[in-house]
Formats: structure tokens, C-alpha cells, sequence
């Protein structure tokens, strides 16, 4: 009879314990956009190393080969393309631009943190010689730097985008619930869901202007009427797919229910919720890729302090550097879409979690 080896038992202990949370790490890596590194995980505590350098060239190899390609197609026919600020720029001028970006933040922080030393200088000496009544508080009023444009913008589309759940989830509900309502919101819905933003701004920006008649609130107008667009652009997926979550629950729960004699606010939240939920995450990734690229648009006309106005911007300012600053920003709305498209996902995944194993 073989002995066995205490030793060997316990490798394999730790090897079946390391299986285990890579398996369980696996369903948020992949909620990141990070599933390459599950097959590394693995090829290192010695999971079938062929099989898994076959899933890492395909999750990872694969698509930064695609990038590379594009890159190099994108450097070589960027230059035959002559526009009336000069050719097109290649990925270098692309990230040079990106370089002085940056330098031209950092310029305009030590600009600020310059004035607020003068101002913070002068009360001093102000008060020193017991002139109170000539201190003065000014808020610094330079131009916004590229990340505080991003930051406008990001600020921008969750406000619409909340406003947007608030209206839409219960709406939702009521339709999945009732043949009635769905019938009264089933043609508004068919209506406004195909409205360009650039329909709703000019009747946002009137509206807003005149119900929104102060200068000093919490909030700018540009930045409301840009909120308000993103909100009637975006609250339809969301809308649309509660309603069709609710509608779908299994009718056998329905019934217990009404046996149990549940109040309304009871099913809702212990019964319709918890099952319509993917589909209201659904919903709501959707809406919020809707509301992200509403946003562009409506700032560029509404001169919201974000992205879409540094796009604007740079089109009108003609510069030979204007059009990489543009690409600049093209790329940035892409990247921040696609991080905005995981935090959703990963919400998703957090809130539905059996559904993603």
C-alpha cells in the first residue's frame, strides 16, 4: 500500500485553495474589463499552462496586436489627408498634444496657487495695519484647465443621469405592473425616444432661462441646460427596460403575492425589485452611454464648461495644434465612455452577483 505523502496533500490544499479565488476573483475581473489576467492566475499555479497562453494571446495578444495595427494604419494615412489646418496628426502629435495639456494644467495651478499667495500676502498686511474693512476674499477666475473640463463633463452627465433613474425607474415599474399605464406612456415613449439633443436644447434653453432666473445659484445654466438635455436623452433605456424586467416576473411569484395579501410597497421591494433587476442595470448602462455622448453635443451649444465646449473651442481657434487637441479629446470621451461603461458593470455584477457567476 502507498504511503501518502502529508507534504504533497498540502500542495494540493493550497493549490485547490488558489483555484478557488481565482474563480471567484474571475466574475470582477471580467466586471473590469481585466479577464486577461484570470488565465495569468492561472498558467502561475500551474493550470494546464498551454491551454491557458492560448486564452491570454486570445484576451489579451490578440486585441493589443489590433491596436498596434490600427496605430500603424492611422500614422501612415494620417498624413496624406490635408485639411484646412494642415494634414491630419499622426499618434505622435496625438500624445504631444497630450504632453502640453498637462504642462498647460500645471502653468495655470501655479498661476492660481500665485494669486491666492498675493491675495492671502496682501489681507495680511491689510489687517496688520488695522484695515479690516479692505480684506477681500476673491475666488481665482482663470481659465479652466483640460481636466477640469473633464471633470465638468463627468459632473455634467451623472446629474442628468440621476435625474434621468428618478424619473424613469418608477415610471418603469408602473408600466411592467399596469396594462394601463403602459398604455398611456407606450406613445410618449415612441414619440420623444427618437429626439435628437439638438432638438431638445433650444427648447431646454428657453425653459431653463426662464424658470432659472438667478446668477448666483447652486448651479450655472450651461451646466442645467446640459443636465436637463442629458436627462431627456438618456432616461428611455432605462424606462423601457424596467418596464420590460417588471412585466417579465414570473406570474406564479405574482400569485403568491396576492395569496400573501401583500401591500403595494412590500411587492415592489421584495418582489418586483429583486427580480427586474439585471434588466434595470441594463437600463441603466445603456442610458448612461446615451446620456455620455448626448453630453458632447449639448455642451458645445449650450458652452457648459466641458468637453464638449473644448471641442468647440478648439474647431473655432484654427490653430495648426487644434485638430491633435480635438483627436486629444476624441480619445478621452471614448476612454472615459468605456470606464463609465465598467463602473456600471461592475455595480451590476456587485447587485446581481448570482447572475454573473
Amino acid at each position: 500500500m502507498t504511503a501518502i505523502d502529508p507534504e504533497n496533500l498540502d500542495k494540493e490544499a493550497r493549490r485547490a485553495r488558489l483555484f478557488t479565488r481565482i474563480n471567484k476573483a474571475d466574475a470582477w475581473l471580467k466586471a473590469l474589463g481585466l479577464a486577461w489576467l484570470t488565465p495569468i492566475f492561472r498558467a502561475a499555479v500551474g493550470d494546464n499552462p498551454r491551454a491557458q497562453v492560448g486564452e491570454i494571446w486570445r484576451q489579451l495578444g490578440v486585441p493589443l496586436m489590433a491596436i498596434a495595427l490600427f496605430l500603424m494604419m492611422w500614422a501612415t494615412l494620417a498624413p496624406q489627408v490635408q485639411t484646412s489646418l494642415g494634414a491630419v496628426p499622426g499618434p505622435a502629435q496625438v500624445w504631444e498634444q497630450v504632453g502640453e495639456l498637462r504642462q498647460d494644467a500645471v502653468r495655470e495651478g501655479q498661476r492660481e496657487a500665485a494669486f491666492y499667495e498675493r491675495q492671502d500676502a496682501r489681507n495680511a498686511e491689510h489687517l496688520a495695519n488695522g484695515d479690516a474693512d479692505r480684506v477681500r476674499d476673491r475666488i481665482y477666475t482663470g481659465k479652466p484647465t483640460y481636466y477640469d473640463q473633464i471633470w465638468t463633463s463627468i459632473k455634467t452627465v451623472f446629474f442628468g443621469f440621476l435625474i434621468a433613474s428618478i424619473v424613469a425607474i418608477p415610471l418603469g415599474i408602473a408600466a411592467g405592473l399596469s396594462a394601463t399605464a403602459n398604455a398611456a406612456l407606450n406613445p410618449l415613449i415612441q414619440i420623444f425616444k427618437p429626439v435628437s439633443p439638438l432638438a431638445w436644447l433650444p427648447i431646454v434653453t428657453m425653459i431653463v432661462s426662464a424658470v432659472y432666473t438667478t446668477n448666483d445659484g447652486m448651479f450655472s445654466k450651461s451646466f442645467l441646460i446640459s443636465a436637463v438635455t442629458v436627462t431627456l436623452c438618456s432616461l428611455w433605456p432605462t424606462l423601457i427596460n424596467t418596464a420590460l424586467g417588471v412585466s417579465s416576473i414570473d406570474k406564479d411569484l405574482v400569485s403568491v403575492s396576492r395569496v400573501l395579501k401583500m401591500n403595494t410597497y412590500t411587492k415592489i421591494t421584495k418582489l418586483v425589485l429583486p427580480s427586474a433587476l439585471p434588466l434595470i442595470f441594463t437600463g441603466l448602462r445603456l442610458s448612461l452611454g446615451v446620456g455620455w455622448m448626448v453630453l458632447i453635443a449639448a455642451e458645445m451649444l449650450a458652452q457648459n464648461p466641458g468637453l464638449g465646449k473644448f471641442v468647440w473651442d478648439e474647431f473655432q481657434n484654427g490653430s495648426s495644434q487644434s485638430l491633435a487637441r480635438i483627436m486629444v479629446a476624441v480619445f478621452t470621451i471614448g476612454i472615459i465612455g468605456f470606464l463609465l461603461d465598467r463602473v456600471m458593470y461592475a455595480l451590476q455584477s456587485m447587485f446581481t452577483f448570482s447572475n454573473n457567476r
